[in-house]
């Protein structure tokens, strides 16, 4: 017999301080994505997500997590992604380009906003104007990319990782 033993939801890890990370997302398709991006952002202890348009959550899938997180929705994500700029947060996004960094091998800003694409079109040409860099997730099987949520879940399980304590 193993010494293991079934623990489920065991308490979060502690900060040692608030994380420095932004998340912003456009208006998404898909309410399902919107719903799993909360509660990743909530499981790593994002403190701020940014979303834009129509925004509703279904807390089935998002299990609560946009009460763990400030959620801000804006008519448009670049005016509020200029400010944020100018008040020194890099703008990182989430994005297949042609000067992407491979996500394994970036060193995230502590202090930064995650741009997220758009589950079809990505980032917006005014917005990727914006950005300070672009990262990507290497694909090893189907020549397309993750699922938004999916690959947004994997950016801030790396931001993650490298900041472990906030």
């Amino acid at each position: 017999m193993n010494d293991f033993v079934h623990l489920r939801h065991k308490p979060p890890t502690k900060l040692e301080k608030p994380r420095e990370l932004i998340l912003a997302m456009p208006q998404m398709r898909s309410n399902v994505n919107v719903a799993r991006i909360i509660r990743a952002a909530a499981c790593c202890g994002v403190g701020t997500v940014l979303a834009s348009g129509s925004v509703k959550i279904d807390p089935k899938i998002s299990r609560e997590g946009e009460q763990h997180v400030d959620l801000q929705i804006r008519r448009s994500l670049l005016p509020v992604l200029k400010k944020l700029r100018s008040a020194g947060y890099p703008l990182i996004g989430l994005e297949q380009t042609s000067n992407s960094h491979n996500i394994h091998e970036y060193k995230f800003p502590q202090k930064c906003v995650l741009v997220i694409g758009h589950e079809r079109n990505g980032i917006t040409d005014d917005v990727l104007q914006l950005l300070d860099a672009t990262i990507e997730i290497p694909v090893w099987g189907m020549p397309f990319s993750y699922n938004a949520a999916t690959a947004t879940c994997m950016a801030l399980y790396e931001y993650c990782r490298q900041y472990p304590s906030g």
